[in-house]
């Protein structure tokens, strides 16, 4: 039996020995491994962090110590660890364990984590809350994947130059985010060192001086000198003490100084900034971890077609025109733009793990005459809400949002679907939606975006699904695909109208590519106002294109027969998309359902 089918409680891991535990990571690792090959996943994040994962479990006490892990992928050894393991393999399936921390699973899982950035204002509301009630725990943030730099983690360090005792950051220096970190603060960070012998200097001064005035001159002389080699006093300006920069691979040396920092976390809120090699143990993983970040099952990692040909219609662009630049946040690969940095790299700008930034440092070059596309996944765009509407729409500038994953995206969970978009944007004034549902139409809508002159926003899934002649975008915002008699079905995107043509084939049914989403095609639901209209998308029906539509007979006076049909008012768990289309009665069965109620047929 291996070590890690001994661990029946986390409290057997602290009875370990460090070969015992080089053991039991090695083994998480593999186990790791063998489940993102059948199940796809996080890979290389979890990879690297496997050590620092064990050595946090051999020291500290949990659930009663609160850990926090920011980015949430790289939870799985930790789930493995905290009595999980024999469900380990449903992880990401639906009615398993999620790929993320989750409240709701596990009283380990202290909070939840899917975006990055959250970690650390977290953690400070769970020690202020510890404070004020009288509690006695520790509060770990381990932050990684480059998320140190995002805004809400800049604004927690930087909220006080004071910082609540027992509470532990553990930045996770991998070079990474999804993409290779380039952000200025992240390559400081990077490059700090310190010496082995200043995590006990004070500790040793004390046992040979007491707290005496000898030993209070010696560690200022000694504080001084530190700030002067490692040159890295930002975190300890804010209230921290740093410790750095430590092996996160090597459990030896993280089992040696961990109980010193619990000591140390008596008396003031540490940093302890641990280097890991992401992908760890997979050379695949290692030699290409922004590749390996995420797969599929059987550890593939291709793009998607939209996102190739995103990418290879901005470099055609870019040919003729330099003010067309491409922007990113810390996921080129992702979205297609590593094209765009590989043939024109003075046009690609990758913000890191920072969409706010991006957005608004986009309406910055539009308002300085440049032309630039923002490429970012659908969830994340939530994140520069505020920079779309204030910073981009209230100036008309011309920006062009490109969102991938919009819609359904399976396995990966609630906070990664891309299901609120259109709830967000379409309210927005000077803002145009599009939706195509080829890649072709992709490629003809960027075009005309970037003629325009004005927001414009592009919301696609990672994959086409059909492929039909294009009807260009400047001589039709929609598209009649199929004609019918009593029936008109409104879709949005390419699941959408896949699912609509399938009913076609069986009735005739009026079938449109609802491709703009704003404005919408007065004309075509002029010509549409006495049949039955069923609008189909991938977003949340509260708010999205549905309502839209809805909203637009009521503002007329016109009494239409209206269903819509989207994501209802839940959050989508995560499972296979074919299961949460069926779940959200997005299939050809439940419209058939619908018609026959329609029309009285039981």
């Amino acid at each position: 039996m291996g070590v890690l089918e001994g661990i029946k409680n986390p409290s057997d891991i602290k009875k370990l020995k460090i070969d015992e535990l080089k053991v039991l990571a090695d083994e998480l690792r593999e186990s790791i491994i063998n489940t993102t090959r059948k199940n796809g996943g996080h890979l290389s994040s979890n990879l690297g962090i496997v050590e620092t994962t064990v050595a946090l479990y051999h020291v500290f006490d949990f659930p009663k110590d609160k850990l926090i892990f920011d980015v949430g992928h790289q939870c799985y050894a930790h789930k493995i660890l905290s009595g999980r393991y024999d469900r380990f393999d449903s992880i990401r399936l639906s009615g398993g364990i999620s790929g993320f921390p989750s409240m709701e699973e596990s009283v380990y899982d202290a909070f939840g984590t899917g975006h990055a950035g959250t970690s650390m204002s977290a953690g400070l509301g769970y020690c202020i809350a510890r404070d004020k009630l009288g509690d006695d725990y520790a509060v770990i943030n381990v932050v990684g994947d480059g998320s140190i730099v995002n805004g809400l983690n800049l604004e927690a360090v930087s909220m006080s130059n004071s910082k609540p005792k027992n509470y532990l950051v553990i930045l996770n220096d991998n070079g990474m985010s999804i993409s290779k970190n380039v952000n200025g603060f992240y390559r400081h960070l990077t490059k700090t060192t310190t010496k082995r012998g200043y995590v006990g200097g004070k500790r040793v001064l004390k046992k040979i001086f007491g707290n005496s005035f000898i030993t209070k001159g010696l560690v200022g002389v000694r504080n001084f000198f530190k700030r002067i080699v490692s040159g890295n006093n930002y975190f300890e300006d804010h209230g921290f003490k740093y410790v750095g920069v430590v092996d996160g691979n090597n459990l030896k040396e993280l089992i040696k100084i961990l109980p010193r920092i619990k000591q140390m976390l008596k008396e003031k809120a540490v940093i302890l900034h641990v280097k890991t090699t992401k992908g760890k143990g997979l050379c695949v993983a290692e030699e290409h971890a922004d590749v390996y970040h995420g797969v599929s099952a059987n550890h593939t990692t291709e793009s998607g077609d939209f996102a190739l040909s995103l990418g290879e219609k901005l470099v055609s662009l870019i040919e003729k025109d330099k003010k067309i630049v491409a922007i990113t946040a810390g996921m080129k690969i992702g979205t297609g733009l590593n094209l765009v940095e590989q043939k024109y790299k003075s046009n690609f700008f990758d913000a890191g793990i920072a969409e706010g930034f991006a957005v608004i440092n986009a309406a910055g070059m539009a308002a300085g005459g440049l032309k630039p596309v923002v490429a970012v996944y659908s969830t994340f765009l939530q994140r520069g809400y505020d920079q779309i509407v204030h910073d981009v729409c209230a100036q008309n500038l011309p920006v062009v949002f490109c969102m991938d994953r919009a819609g359904f995206v399976g396995n990966d969970g609630r906070t990664h679907q891309g299901v609120f978009d259109l709830s967000y944007l379409l309210h927005v004034p000077n803002l145009t939606v599009f939706a195509p549902s080829t890649t072709v139409e992709l490629m003809d809508m960027l075009e005309f975006a970037l003629q325009k002159n004005s927001p414009v926003a592009i919301r696609y899934p990672k994959n086409s699904t059909t492929k039909r002649p294009l009807v260009s975008i400047k001589d039709s915002i929609w598209e009649k695909v199929s004609d019918g008699d009593d029936i008109c079905i409104l879709a949005v995107g390419p699941k959408m109208l896949d699912i609509a043509l399938e009913c076609a084939k069986v009735m005739p049914i009026t079938v449109i590519n609802a491709r703009c989403v704003k404005p919408l095609c007065e004309k075509t639901l002029d010509e549409s106002k006495d049949k039955l209209i069923i609008t189909l998308e991938e977003n949340s029906v509260i708010g999205g294109f549905g309502s839209l539509v809805s909203g637009y007979y009521a503002k007329n006076g016109i009494s239409a027969k209206v269903v819509n049909l989207g994501v209802k008012d839940k959050f989508i768990e995560h499972g296979s998309i074919d299961e949460q289309l069926k779940e959200n009665g997005l299939t050809v069965e439940n419209i058939f359902s619908v018609i026959n109620a329609h029309k009285g047929i039981k």
